[in-house]
Formats: structure tokens, sequence, C-alpha cells
């Protein structure tokens, strides 16, 4: 048997996070405490909800483990998208995890500082940005968010801390693709949600379509990868990744030479 050869597909959804609340309330920064890390605004957290609820039934693949940024939207939502993947009724009509019956063990997750906003001013003004480079970033506060009994704190993430403040937008999608990759390499057995920004969306899509431009990523919206895992004893390799995401269904608008 250790000779034996056996292959299946990974599969890695990389979703953006809800409606933040910056962006609805124009006054908010000026007096926020933490004008560079804005929570979600209820609806945020309903349509992150909904979002689980419909990769729930609408993949034909389980989650087994979810990466976020620390970023507080992405961690809100994940929150409310691990709830509604580990609902144990689906039957419910709940729109927000607030008295939703979990099973926890259905999912793990934990935290990845190389999922993280662009750290430049084109997304986050500098004005906003805190004046002695530390974002404030308390982890175990922020699991704390994160349902009971699904934080897995054995993990070892890509990224010990947050890239340098002003890297490049050529940097930041490189980074992106690059933890992309690492991540799934480490879990080739399992398939992985990551919950991120708009602009790791967009690079999940535009590095692994060819001539593909992304143009649009709306909140909750997601991208489906694949690749063959090929497993030899205890040994892996694996094909490139392909991009399932075919039309704007999945809240992302992008041109290809291939659609």
């Amino acid at each position: 048997m250790e000779n034996s050869t056996s292959d299946r597909y990974q599969n890695v959804v990389v979703m953006r996070h809800g409606d933040r609340i910056d962006n609805f309330d124009p006054l908010w920064a000026a007096k926020a405490d933490k004008p560079w890390d804005p929570p979600l605004v209820d609806e945020g957290k309903v349509r992150a909800f909904c979002a689980g609820r419909n990769l729930k039934s609408s993949l034909d693949f389980p989650i087994h483990r979810v990466f976020v940024s620390p970023f507080l939207r992405c961690i809100q939502t994940a929150s409310e998208a691990i709830s509604a993947l580990c609902a144990v009724d689906d039957s419910i009509s709940h729109t927000i995890r607030d008295g939703v019956a979990m099973d926890p063990s259905k999912i793990k997750v934990s935290i990845e500082y190389g999922l993280c906003e662009m750290m430049n001013t084109q997304a986050i003004r500098h004005d906003f940005a805190p004046k002695d480079g530390n974002f404030g970033f308390d982890i175990s506060e922020l699991e704390a968010i994160l349902p009971a009994g699904t934080v897995d704190r054995t993990v070892k993430p890509v990224y010990e801390e947050l890239p340098k403040w002003e890297e490049t937008v050529d940097e930041t999608r490189a980074r992106y693709e690059h933890v992309f990759k690492a991540l799934a390499d480490k879990y080739p057995t399992e398939n992985l949600l990551l919950v991120t920004h708009g602009e790791g969306v967009g690079v999940s899509v535009s590095a692994f379509l060819k001539d593909a431009t992304v143009y649009e990523v709306n909140y909750c919206a997601y991208s489906e990868l694949r690749r063959k895992v090929f497993q030899k004893g205890q040994s892996f390799s694996t094909g490139e990744f392909e991009v399932l995401t075919t039309s704007t269904s999945t809240g992302i608008g992008y041109s290809s030479s291939l659609s």
C-alpha cells in the first residue's frame, strides 16, 4: 500500500469581508480609536452569515479549515460565515448567528497576518494609519470573537507579523498569491475558506486565470479555486490552481480572454 497512488481535488474559497461601517457613516473614522480598523455594520453581519449559508448549500464539497485576516471586519465576517457553515439545523430562517445551534467540530479557524489589507495609503488613508506603526491587533481578543470551539491555536501562520507599512500594490498581490499557495500546501487534504479583503479576492482570480482583469469585488464576494492533489504514501504533489468562478454570480466582476 505504501507505493499506491491516489489523487483528489483540493478546493480553496477566497471571500471578501462584509459591509464596513466607515462606508456608511462618514463621521465614524473621526471619532474612532482605531480608524484603520472599521467593524461591520449589522447588514454586513447578516450578509456574512447568509454567505456562509450559501456556501454550505451551493458547494459540492465541505469546508474543513478557515484562515482569516486580523482586521476586525474580516474576523466578524468569518465568525458569521463559520456559524452558518457549522449550523446543526439548516432549515431555520436565521440571518445572523445569535441563537443558532452549532457543531464546532466541523471547522477549524486560525488568524493569518498574510491575508491582511494592503498596507499602504491606497487602502488605508495616511491620516488614519497609526502614527507609531502599531496596528494594535490583540490576537486573543480577536479569537474570542470567533465561534467557541473552532479556533486552532496550534497553526503556525505563514506571516508571523504584519507586512511593513507602504508595501507596493505589486508586493501586496505577490503576498496574497504566496499566502494562498502556502496555506493550501500546508493542508493538501483539506478544503479551505480564506476570508480577506477585496484586493485579495481579486488576486485569487487574476493570479490563476490567464489574462484576467478584475474590476469589481462586492462585499462577501468569493472565488472558487481547485487543483488536483496526488498522494503517494505520505507524500503529496499538486497540480496548478484553476478558477471555477465563471460569472458575476459570486459578486466578482472581471474580464478575461477565456471568458
